[in-house]
């Protein structure tokens, strides 16, 4: 029988930290890292007070469904053209293949098992991290703050796409490629589908009716495309990340039209997501981090700043690509911001080790570099940001046409 005991000392937790954390508005520090770590105090690794069992387990796999799918709905296809797409894509074409490089000397160095799968790890980005930093530091709409939104976006999109290409699906590379093209498909039908039924007026009435009702009824139809991509990824023999990302992905075109879209359609999407399954999601993790297999030995301990390093390198240097459109000083603090990453480290080496590719040391080593990623990353950017002037967003080209603001 499902119990709520642990449940609730992990959503007090997930309460308690970002309320804490409000007293000190004056500290930049993001609650995920927080969460983690309270979830790693609470857990067997420290003070042994909770255990994941079914109930929070359930819980927390909704949490990392939800999170790829915001992670799908922050994409702003607008901004992914021209220059700033041309400059991102192949800075991360480039950050994939030094990611491969640097997995290959840890590989010999008998640091990691899987070197490709750390090689995506390494390729990821923390967009969810980055786009409030970039909005404090006015920076947003910006030269700078498109390319690191972009870059993040295709880091994400890519890092997600390329690991349900190589660990996902029951057959070889060409299968899982093929069924990954079917997913692709069915999200074009349904984004047909569903830009069809909105023209309807009768659709569109009933939405406006119901969608600030009980019936929540745009949020109501948000869960279901998660939920049903999801299901089909899984059904597929897909990583059901990979269905959730598509769904918001979807969502993110079809939520557009200004005149359908209802002006707090996403921020409800978001309480949904950040005020209930995410947080659980987060400090779950930090209860199933392995603390003891990280400080076994001095050489696992060892493993997290050389992971730190490496995405500093995998992440950091293909910035330099950004310098025939930024000065020096902002090139630095967009290697430094697009090196920061977290929540696909922490999705990516649990997937790894549930396939037994990532040993208990390695995944612990990953996700305490990606902590230390967030904490001191975005900080020595703000740090280096400061004093200099934002710069003004890139012209559109005859083609092209100006990019809006990035919706929360």
């Amino acid at each position: 029988m499902p119990s709520f005991s642990g449940l609730l000392i992990v959503v007090a937790v997930a309460f308690a930290v970002p309320f804490a954390l409000g007293f000190f508005p004056s500290v930049r520090l993001p609650s995920v890292v927080l969460e983690i770590l309270a979830g790693i105090l609470i857990g067997p690794a420290v003070l042994g007070i909770v255990e994941v069992d079914e109930t929070i387990e359930v819980i927390s796999v909704l949490g990392l469904a939800f999170l790829l799918f915001l992670a799908g709905l922050e994409i702003d296809f607008s901004r992914l053209r021209g220059q700033v797409l041309r400059v991102t894509v192949i800075a991360f074409v480039l950050s994939f293949g030094i990611a491969l490089a640097v997995a290959g000397v840890l590989k010999v160095s008998g640091l990691i098992e899987t070197p490709l799968l750390v090689a995506i790890i390494l390729c990821a980005t923390s967009l969810g991290v980055l786009i409030p930093v970039l909005k404090d530091a006015g920076e947003i709409s910006s030269t700078f703050g498109q390319l690191i939104v972009a870059a993040g976006t295709i880091a994400d999109f890519g890092a997600v796409i390329l690991l349900s290409i190589f660990f996902s699906g029951e057959g070889g590379v060409g299968s899982t490629l093929l069924l990954i093209g079917s997913l692709a498909v069915l999200a074009v039908v349904v984004f047909i589908a569903v830009s069809g039924a909105e023209r309807s007026m009768a659709i569109r009435t009933d939405l406006l009716r119901l969608q600030d009702t009980t019936a929540q009824i745009r949020i109501r139809g948000a869960v279901l495309l998660l939920v049903g991509f999801a299901a089909i990824a899984d059904q597929l023999g897909l990583e059901s990340i990979l269905g959730a990302f598509i769904a918001g992905a979807v969502l993110s075109l079809l939520d557009r039209d200004q005149q359908m879209t209802h002006p707090e359609f996403r921020r409800k999407l978001e309480a949904v997501g950040f005020g209930v399954f995410i947080p659980v999601f987060f400090v779950t993790s930090g209860v199933k981090y392995d603390l003891d297999a990280l400080l076994e030995s001095a050489s696992n301990v060892a493993m997290v700043p050389i992971f730190l390093a490496a995405l500093m390198v995998a992440r950091g240097l293909p910035a330099l690509l950004y310098r025939r459109l930024l000065d020096g000083r902002r090139t630095a603090v967009a290697g430094l911001m697009q090196a920061t990453s977290l929540p696909f480290i922490v999705a990516a080496t649990a997937i790894g080790e549930d396939l037994g590719l990532v040993s208990p040391a390695e995944g612990a080593a990953l996700i305490g570099a990606g902590l230390l990623s967030v904490l001191i990353f975005p900080l020595l950017g703000l740090t280096l940001l400061r004093g200099g002037a934002p710069q003004p967003g890139p012209r559109p080209g005859p083609d092209e046409a100006p990019a809006p603001t990035m919706a929360m």
